[in-house]
């Protein structure tokens, strides 16, 4: 780690300066390290910053103190460590000014993955619901997205574990450090999430989940998501918090029609009366609404195009994966496609270079 990185998660954990106000600093100052070696007077005319908050980044030790911890307990679990500027940290999130400088990352994760969609609801899902999120979640397999939820009770985890059977990669977004799992009883499930997607938070190793958290949890999960569907809520809690984020971000929000009079309902029904939403009734309507169709016939005609400039092994490969439509293991190709291990290796390798195959953990590879 870079003693920069080191000085940029100092600045993350100083009290009362948030987001917006350390992205400005570091515009101002160039960079993290130059923040900290400035001094208290210079540092509290600095427009914005003021003699309370200049004291506060003036309290070096137990600043850093914090911050040395911070990283040698994300390193021991096994967290990656994402700043707003470096190529790691998710795209989608620097469209919006209050996101945060530094984020935490534990799994597989696939942070800048070409397709998300966000799906969240109430603690308290009824048959129906569970049985609409695991639909969407299944309609949405064929067009290979990333789940995205909060890993809470209800709609949350049921959206998490239909991606988990589908083979989609689902991303848990959480209000506590990634040391926790909140609620405990999703610990199985977050586990297996580290296996193809991952756990995501804001917070520091050694924060505990706190309610004053969650609101800033749901714009994350706003802000990572494509499109956000809402599955059953009431009139007031967490995924109308979420929706009404998204909207504010100019995000496509979908919500699913609910039984009149149900209170389950109230959220979702008054979203699509507000026209803050749109409603639900496949996932066809999230793909036309992102024009994800027309983004499809483009890749097939360039993958046409490609093909035609395939020949031998590299076609074979090519066409093994464009049949199997999955991630399949160099084992699997090499005995589907006759390659001996020894040369697949490099025919990957070309394919790769040609934007034509992704390689995934465990030697697995896709088409690009």
């Amino acid at each position: 780690m870079t003693e920069e990185k080191r000085y940029q998660i100092a600045l993350s954990l100083v009290p009362k300066i948030g987001p917006v106000l350390s992205k400005q600093l570091i515009n101002y100052f160039g960079s993290a390290e130059t923040i900290f070696k400035t001094t208290k007077g210079k540092l509290s005319k600095v427009p914005g910053l003021g003699e309370k908050l200049a004291s506060a980044l003036s309290n070096q030790t137990t600043i850093f103190e914090a911050t040395d911890k911070v990283i040698a307990d994300s390193e021991k679990r096994q967290i990656a460590i994402h700043f707003y500027k470096d190529a790691s940290y998710p795209k989608r999130l620097l469209r919006v000014n209050d996101a945060p400088i530094i984020l935490y990352s534990k799994g597989n994760t696939q942070l800048n993955a070409e397709k998300i969609i966000g799906i969240v609801g109430t603690r308290k899902a009824t048959q129906y619901g569970s049985h609409c999120t695991e639909q969407i979640v299944a309609d949405a397999k064929a067009s290979d997205v990333t789940i995205v939820s909060g890993l809470a009770y209800g709609i949350d985890v049921k959206a998490h574990r239909a991606a988990l059977q589908s083979d989609l990669p689902t991303l848990g977004v959480l209000a506590c450090g990634l040391d926790h799992v909140y609620p405990t009883a999703h610990k199985n499930t977050a586990f297996d999430m580290q296996q193809n997607g991952g756990l995501v938070s804001e917070y520091p190793v050694g924060t505990k989940a706190d309610a004053r958290f969650f609101p800033a949890r749901n714009r994350i999960i706003a802000a990572l998501s494509d499109a956000l569907i809402v599955v059953e809520a009431a009139k007031k809690g967490g995924a109308l918090i979420s929706a009404n984020i998204a909207h504010s971000y100019d995000k496509a929000v979908f919500a699913v029609p609910g039984e009149l009079g149900k209170t389950y309902s109230e959220g979702c029904n008054q979203l699509i009366q507000s026209l803050k939403a749109r409603i639900y009734t496949c996932f066809n309507d999230v793909i036309e609404e992102l024009n994800w169709d027309l983004q499809e016939e483009s890749k097939a005609r360039d993958l046409k195009k490609q093909l035609a400039e395939l020949e031998g092994q590299e076609l074979k490969v090519v066409e093994i994966l464009l049949e199997n439509n999955k991630e399949l293991a160099i084992d699997d190709l090499s005995w589907q496609s006759q390659i001996p291990l020894s040369q697949l290796a490099s025919v990957l390798l070309q394919l790769e270079f040609k934007g034509l195959v992704k390689p995934f953990p465990g030697k697995k590879y896709r088409l690009g």
